[in-house]
């Protein structure tokens, strides 16, 4: 007896059998963990506004890459039952909040100087980077494994 589709555990969306997500996921986190991390050495360095170009070019890439893998999230997470699982819908939902409150961070940092970082900015800054590390420790790679 042959099985039928609706029976067939879909499959992430994969390259080689690598789920993409689990491919693009650790460049968000590095980036918004960076972003936090270069923003505090921009308030400890008085103002050296090196830092604050290092933010802006990690919030960059952390949002490019993490638009990506929040499209590939989501068809995942239709096309699949595996992933709507008890950890599955609170690890999209804290990814999109960390992809939005870093998005508006990227919108505080374009500010001038000091005011783009100390205060608003840092304070996003690390709502972002707990809720990226919350999401990353959320996702599990085991549910995306279908032989």
């Amino acid at each position: 007896m042959a099985d039928t589709p609706a029976a067939r555990p879909v499959r992430p969306i994969s390259i080689v059998r690598h789920p993409i997500y689990s491919m693009l996921l650790p460049v968000p986190v590095v980036c918004f963990i960076g972003v936090l991390l270069t923003d505090l050495a921009y308030v400890n360095s008085e103002g050296n506004l090196v830092w604050l170009d290092f933010s802006g070019w990690l919030l960059f890439a952390g949002l490019a890459f993490g638009v990506v893998a929040a499209i590939v999230l989501l068809i995942d997470t239709i096309r699949s039952p595996a992933i709507r699982t008890s950890a599955g819908w609170p690890h999209l939902l804290f990814f999109y909040a960390a992809l939005l409150i870093e998005l508006f961070s990227m919108f505080v940092h374009q500010r001038d100087g000091w005011t783009a970082v100390a205060g608003l900015g840092l304070t996003l800054s690390m709502v972002g980077g707990a809720l990226i590390m919350i999401a990353a420790w959320l996702h599990r790679p085991a549910l995306e494994v279908v032989p």
